[in-house]
């Protein structure tokens, strides 16, 4: 066969890099060189030479401008079989280093997926019986096929768990066979594998209770096809596809994944929420991943035509969802942070990374968010304490009083919609004129106590102090009081809020601004520390 037994198509690897990959793109002569070349498109651009196009001829169409080169059938490896791999991974003498370092199983936990590192006596002991191994990881060694699916059954029965990262399989009719092979494998991790969109019929596989496919270049169309066939999955990792629509049949909602608890769409390019809503009927869904995509606006769908499954009436959008990763996205309005309320059972939120969430520029501080989203118990992967709610809420009731110029109920509310709801709940009373009498008795009883922290490196070790002020105290008259309280001479100081549960200190950035508009109340610790 011409060029070496390459097939167009074909996943290949360098010969003795098994982490180069690529796929075949021409197959034979070229131009001004003698014998059969393989011109290869490697993925991410690993080192090619040209976009398929040398000296003036067009040969292909290469992903990138310099993805692409010409080898000689020899400098490359058309892979191994997986019983090969496991034989090569696991029954040996010695391991060298990095080998040790690569032997990890894909596991998962309550919330994401991670790895589990496995030691070489552990593995050597289990291996004493290569059936009794259920876990295995042959990450990029070049695998390209599963062989004779009875010698791969009887190799390793009770497999449960399989990474295959980045390795050389591309047809689903492999995957098929290997689930079939394995009865006892749930867990199947092909990531970095680049998989063909085109499916033919497959049968159930129902032992598979995680998939993992991140940066297989699937589609959401490929998803529907398969999804039959991984009727009872649990987890669904969908990361770094490029997806962008989530293309159903009738253009609705997503149907199926009755088991489906766990769907991870982070890193891809989903821009529109529309999209993101055909999820709504996945009743079983409790965590959805959305971090790093192109997200601008969420809002809770609360009129949906007839597309609920087989048009229940009675379905509830999004009914079980608990946890939604938004981070690093575009959000920039509050009007999306409060419609998080609607989601019936949601109680871990990430928003992180988005301008809403960024004080720095001109996003909210952890605690406005807290006050805002009533029900959630984790915020951007840290725990609210009882404590943490309570103090926020009062805060968040303060600031918007010292900020708010409108008396009229209905735009307070449509602003900020909780605050009537908190301002009542603590027991919160507006400022009131008070006669000239009981004007020093209401000042003191209105003081806020706060604990004032220096930490400058050349302001020298202070203790900390804790005094009363009034609330009205600007940013900028504190800086002089500090300057003050701590005989600070000729250092200029900045001022940061400590928040519970927030890993950075908010940094006090106006100087007009007072401890009431910024929320700030007694029990609070402000740092003291000089400009760098």
């Amino acid at each position: 066969m011409a060029a070496g037994g390459f097939r167009l198509g074909q996943r290949v690897h360098a010969a003795g890099n098994p982490r180069r990959v690529g796929t075949v793109r021409y197959l034979g002569p070229v131009e001004g060189h003698a014998g059969d070349w393989v011109d290869v498109d490697w993925d991410d651009g690993a080192g090619g030479r040209h976009d398929g196009s040398v000296a003036g001829r067009r040969y292909f169409v290469a992903a990138g401008e310099c993805s692409a080169s010409f080898a000689r059938p020899t400098a490359l490896s058309k892979g191994i079989t997986l019983p090969e791999a496991l034989r090569l991974r696991y029954l040996v003498e010695d391991f060298t280093k990095e080998e040790e370092d690569e032997m990890y199983v894909f596991s998962t936990s309550q919330k994401c997926v991670s790895v589990e590192f496995v030691g070489k006596n552990k593995i050597q002991d289990k291996l004493k019986n290569f059936s009794d191994l259920s876990s295995a990881s042959v990450s990029y060694m070049g695998v390209i096929s599963i062989g004779p699916p009875d010698e791969l059954k009887n190799l390793v029965p009770n497999l449960r768990l399989l990474d295959l990262t980045g390795n050389l399989l591309s047809q689903w009719q492999d995957i098929s066979s290997l689930c079939e092979a394995l009865a006892s494998l749930e867990v199947l991790n092909l990531t970095n594998n680049t998989m063909e969109n085109d499916v033919v019929e497959s049968p159930m596989l129902e032992n598979i209770r995680i998939l993992v496919l991140n940066n297989c270049g699937v589609t959401w169309e490929l998803v529907e096809k398969i999804k039959l066939s991984f009727a009872c999955i649990s987890e669904l990792h969908l990361m770094s596809n490029k997806l962008k629509m989530i293309m159903t049949p009738d253009g609705k909602s997503v149907q199926g994944f009755n088991t489906l608890r766990l769907l991870n769409l982070e890193d891809n390019h989903i821009d529109s929420w529309d999209e993101i809503v055909k999820f709504s009927y996945l009743r079983s869904l409790e965590q959805l991943h959305l971090n790093k995509n192109r997200l601008k606006h969420i809002e809770y769908p609360s009129n949906l035509p007839s597309s609920g499954p087989l048009d229940d009436a009675a379905a509830v959008p999004f009914e079980n969802l608990q946890v939604l990763l938004l981070g690093t996205n575009e959000i920039d309005d509050f009007p999306s942070v409060d419609t998080l309320n609607l989601f019936p059972s949601l109680r871990d939120v990430r928003l992180s990374d988005n301008p809403i969430a960024n004080p720095a520029k001109g996003g909210a501080p952890r605690f406005v968010l807290i006050a805002r989203l009533r029900k959630v118990k984790v915020l951007n992967g840290s725990e609210v304490s009882p404590r943490e709610r309570r103090e926020a809420e009062i805060r968040y009731v303060r600031l918007v009083m010292g900020k708010t110029e409108s008396n009229d109920p209905e735009e307070i509310k449509w602003l900020h919609p909780r605050f009537a709801e908190l301002k009542s709940f603590h027991g919160i009373e507006d400022e009131k004129a008070t006669s000239s009498a009981s004007a020093p008795q209401k000042m003191a009883s209105g003081l806020i106590s706060v604990t004032l922290k220096c930490v400058g490196p050349s302001m020298g070790e202070k203790q900390p102090l804790t005094k009363k002020l009034p609330p009205t105290t600007t940013v900028g008259k504190l800086k002089s009081l500090c300057e003050s309280f701590f005989k600070l001479k000729d250092i200029k100081v900045r001022l940061f809020a400590e928040e519970e549960g927030c890993p950075l200190p908010q940094l006090l950035e106006e100087d007009t601004a007072s401890l009431m508009e910024l929320g700030i109340g007694s029990g609070a610790s402000i740092i003291v520390d000089e400009e760098s």
